[in-house]
C-alpha cells in the first residue's frame, strides 16, 4: 500500500519550483492559480528569496501549488493513502478528490493571509523541543502556559504561544530536552488563530464537496475522513487546533502502508517518516522534489500502489 504524503509551512526553498514550469501546461496552471490567490506564485516559487517565501500569507497557497502541480503528475487512481501536515492538508485534500485544485488555492490564501494577520495582533511564536518524554514535554508546555501546537512524533513536539511565556519556556527546558526557536511569525495551531479560523469558515462554507476517493488522513487525530463536509470542517478547525502529526504516521503504520512518495518541496515529512517508521518494515520513501523524481515516483506507486476505495 502507498502513501502521498504533502509538506507544511517551512519546507519552502527558493527556486523550488522552477523545474515544474518545464511541464506541458504548468505555467498556464500555476498563472491562473495565480489570479485565484491574488499572488504572482510564480515569481514566488523561482525568484523570490527566502525572506520573500517565508511569510505566511505567500508561503501557504505556493507550497498547495507546488503539491497539486506535482501530484497531478502521478497516476492517483494507483494510490491507497494521502495526508497532508498542517496547510499540506488542502493540497492532501484535493488530491483526494474532495474538491478541485481551485478551491484548495482560494482557501490556501485565505488561510495564509488571515493567519498572517492574526500574528499581527500580539507577539507570539513557537518552538521546537528535541527529545524529552513527550508527556512530560507536554507537561511542561502547558505549565507555562503554551499549547503543543504541533506533535511531529520522533521526538518532536512544537510548543507556541507569548513570546514571554516562551522565553520562561526555554529558561527552564523539560529534562533530557532541546528547545530551539523558531522563525515562524506566530503560534499557529493555537487559540491565537481564532479570528483566521473564523474567516477561513465563511469562505469554506461556499466550497462543493465530495466524499474522498481514497484514505484522507486527518491532522487532528490521524484518522481516515470518509465524508468530504467533514474533512472541510476539520480543515477549518485545524487553524486552532494542534497538528498531530504523530498519529498520522501511527495510522500509515497500522494501514500497512509500505511506500511513500513525498511532494515538493519534499524531505521533511520523510525525514520523520524514517526516524519514526524505522526497522523491520519500514516503508520505501521517493522525496519528489524535481520532475527528475517523477520516474522513480511512478515506478514506487507501479510496484506497491495499493487499490482505493
Amino acid at each position: 500500500m502507498l502513501a502521498v504524503l504533502s509538506p507544511g509551512q517551512g519546507s519552502q526553498k527558493p527556486g523550488f519550483l522552477t523545474p515544474w514550469l518545464d511541464l506541458p501546461g504548468a505555467a498556464d496552471r500555476l498563472a491562473a492559480w495565480s489570479e485565484l490567490a491574488g499572488l504572482d506564485l510564480r515569481h514566488l516559487g523561482t525568484e523570490a528569496g527566502a525572506d520573500e517565501i517565508k511569510d505566511t500569507a505567500r508561503t501557504q497557497p505556493l507550497l498547495v501549488a507546488a503539491a497539486l502541480l506535482a501530484g497531478e503528475q502521478l497516476p492517483l487512481e494507483n494510490v491507497a493513502v494521502v495526508a497532508g501536515h498542517s496547510v499540506g492538508e488542502l493540497g492532501a485534500t484535493a488530491l483526494a478528490g474532495v474538491f478541485p485544485a481551485e478551491a484548495a488555492i482560494t482557501l490556501a490564501a485565505v488561510r495564509g493571509r488571515e493567519m498572517a494577520a492574526a500574528c499581527a495582533l500580539e507577539p507570539t511564536g513557537m518552538s521546537a523541543v528535541l527529545g524529552g518524554d513527550p508527556d512530560d514535554v507536554v507537561a511542561t508546555i502547558e505549565r507555562h502556559g503554551l499549547y503543543p501546537a504541533n506533535r511531529n512524533g520522533a521526538g518532536q513536539i512544537v510548543a507556541a504561544g507569548s513570546l514571554e511565556g516562551l522565553a520562561k519556556f526555554a529558561a527552564e527546558p523539560p529534562a533530557k530536552a532541546r528547545v530551539i526557536a523558531l522563525p515562524v511569525a506566530g503560534a499557529f495551531h493555537t487559540p491565537y488563530m481564532a479570528p483566521a479560523e473564523t474567516a477561513l469558515g465563511a469562505v469554506a462554507g461556499d466550497v462543493a464537496v465530495t466524499d474522498p476517493a481514497r484514505v484522507l488522513l486527518s491532522n487532528l487525530d490521524g484518522t481516515s475522513v470518509t465524508a468530504g463536509g467533514e474533512m472541510l470542517q476539520r480543515l477549518v478547525r485545524q487553524v486552532t487546533a494542534p497538528v498531530r502529526w504523530d498519529l498520522c504516521m501511527r495510522t500509515l503504520k497500522e494501514l500497512g502502508v509500505t511506500g511513500i512518495i513525498e511532494l515538493p518541496p519534499a524531505g521533511t515529512l520523510a525525514g520523520l517518516v524514517k526516524r519514526e517508521l524505522k526497522g523491520e518494515g519500514a516503508p520505501e520513501i521517493v522525496t519528489l522534489n524535481t520532475p527528475d523524481d517523477l520516474p522513480a515516483a511512478r515506478d514506487l506507486i507501479a510496484r506497491i500502489g495499493g487499490a482505493t476505495r
